[in-house]
């Protein structure tokens, strides 16, 4: 068990660390791989929320969930900021951002696009990991264990794609819109 632990002492930095170089080739920016890392703590919460309310110890078989976590929320991340993106660019293609309320009605476009596959991501995870939550027998405290953080973690990692994403995506780009355009609106 100790040496497990040591060995997650390495190899838990060590894979945040590879998940945001794998976000930064895929965005080419480090603005938008720090943004989607910053699902990872959201994530986490509901990983710890969830294991506390089973009154579940934080435990190897946990750390594997959260690791496994954490390169899910990486991925749905990833995805909505591609959402964003794409909703901006075409409605700047479009000459649509004229002020902030084409802003944000640029972003909430993108935003709402994206709430089914999270959804669907969010619902088909979790209903693949009810029957390890809920079974019994040989093996089941481990995989309980194993799958709980990843249950908790997905809930909040939805909420917080949806509501704080935008709202980071946002702040950004209102600052490339034209000075005296920012506060009509």
């Amino acid at each position: 068990m100790l040496r497990v632990q040591d060995r997650l002492k390495v190899v838990l930095p060590l894979t945040v660390l590879l998940i945001f170089l794998l976000l930064y080739m895929n965005t080419k920016s480090a603005f938008k791989a720090s943004v989607v890392m910053l699902a990872v703590p959201f994530s986490m919460v509901g990983a710890v929320w969830l294991m506390y309310l089973l009154g579940y110890n934080v435990s190897i078989a946990a750390w594997v969930g959260m690791i496994a976590l954490m390169g899910l929320d990486a991925e749905t991340g990833v995805f909505m900021l591609l959402f964003l993106d794409l909703s901006y660019e075409q409605a700047r293609k479009d000459g649509r951002l004229r002020d902030m309320a084409d802003l944000h009605e640029a972003i909430i476009h993108g935003a709402v696009k994206r709430i089914r596959p999270k959804l669907m991501t969010v619902a088909a995870a979790s209903m693949g990991l009810m029957p390890i939550m809920w079974s019994v027998g040989t093996g089941a405290d481990l995989m309980k264990r194993a799958a709980a953080p990843m249950v908790g973690g997905l809930a909040t990692s939805f909420v917080m794609e949806l509501l704080v994403y935008p709202a980071i995506f946002l702040l950004c780009r209102s600052r490339q819109l034209k000075p005296d355009t920012v506060g009509q609106n």
